[in-house]
């Protein structure tokens, strides 16, 4: 197969060893091109470049942004999307069953190649974007704008940096008192309810939302990459609240719905969301401004994935 590796350099994960290793073992059995991203949407430029060059398969080695960056590219390609982890978190690598080491990660996904375990899966699209897993209104992006302040220590410290920037959001910059957002949901069995009082909402296209360390925060286990989104709004900024959200996602199936001020969809084609102020939203774990409108999109079939084989 012809495969264009996209490298993130920057990535937490991503050492000169890494990328000798991965380049060799892919160059075994396929016709292997590697570049390099340098800024911001960098990786969709050059998978758009390698979908229109003929590439068969693109493989993004690198964290949760370029990864999303890469699939933004392939929409509506032929050409297939792989990843490797090379971030900090990989949540989109460990979703799909990769071992969260990019070496280990390369055998598996070697095999995949081998036998073209290549599928086409759903997308969510926010304002014309797409997601591959999630994507957060209002605080968690809150905290996602924290952590990115401090690029050098997110790639050494890693979690603990999160869970600083948690604490640091909830006591310092984020409004408890007022809700940010409407959400209105304008077709599908929900057809015309408004939730308007959102602190909190997290899109999900894939469970779990995130991973702490080795464990996952299954918030929707009945969301999958065959399904429609999950909308899940926090209606009440109170510790109380959050705590109990934090300890279901902890313990896992799907006990974050049951909990009061906690409004829950599931297999959700489009919500349309209209901010009482301008809100802040994150993308598959970037932080990418604020907004005060947003159009939120379920997209069946959107790209193919090549997925780990049983």
């Amino acid at each position: 197969m012809r495969v264009v590796l996209i490298v993130n350099p920057f990535s937490s994960s991503v050492t000169a060893r890494a990328r000798v290793v991965i380049r060799k073992a892919l160059s075994a059995d396929h016709d292997v091109e590697m570049v390099e991203t340098s800024r911001r949407d960098h990786a969709t430029r050059l998978a758009k470049g390698a979908a229109a060059d003929g590439a068969e398969v693109v493989v993004v080695l690198g964290g949760d942004g370029t990864l999303n960056e890469a699939a933004n590219g392939l929409v509506g390609t032929d050409t297939a999307l792989a990843t490797l982890p090379g971030g900090s978190t990989n949540v989109f690598a460990r979703t799909i069953g990769l071992p969260n080491d990019p070496i280990e990660a390369t055998g598996a996904l070697l095999d995949a190649l081998a036998q073209r375990s290549i599928r086409r899966v759903g997308l969510g699209q926010a304002n014309g974007r797409y997601f591959l897993f999630n994507l957060g209104l209002g605080f968690d992006a809150a905290v996602i704008e924290q952590v990115e302040r401090r690029p050098q220590v997110k790639r050494y410290m890693g979690h603990p940096l999160f869970v600083y920037s948690a604490f640091a959001t909830w006591f310092r910059h984020f409004d408890h008192a007022r809700p940010g957002f409407r959400l209105t949901f304008p077709e599908g069995p929900d057809a015309g309810r408004v939730v308007d009082d959102g602190y909190f909402t997290v899109v999900l296209n894939s469970n779990p939302y995130t991973y702490l360390g080795n464990r996952a925060l299954d918030v929707s286990p009945e969301t999958t990459l065959d399904t429609g989104l999950a909308v899940i709004t926090i209606r009440r900024m109170r510790i109380d609240v959050i705590l109990r959200v934090a300890a279901a996602a902890i313990q896992g199936g799907g006990r974050v719905g049951r909990i009061g001020k906690v409004d829950e969809r599931l297999d959700v084609s489009a919500v349309d969301v209209v901010g009482h102020r301008p809100f802040p939203y994150q993308l598959d774990g970037d932080h990418l401004g604020a907004v005060e409108r947003m159009e939120i999109r379920h997209v069946p079939d959107a790209i193919r994935l090549v997925v780990p084989t049983p």
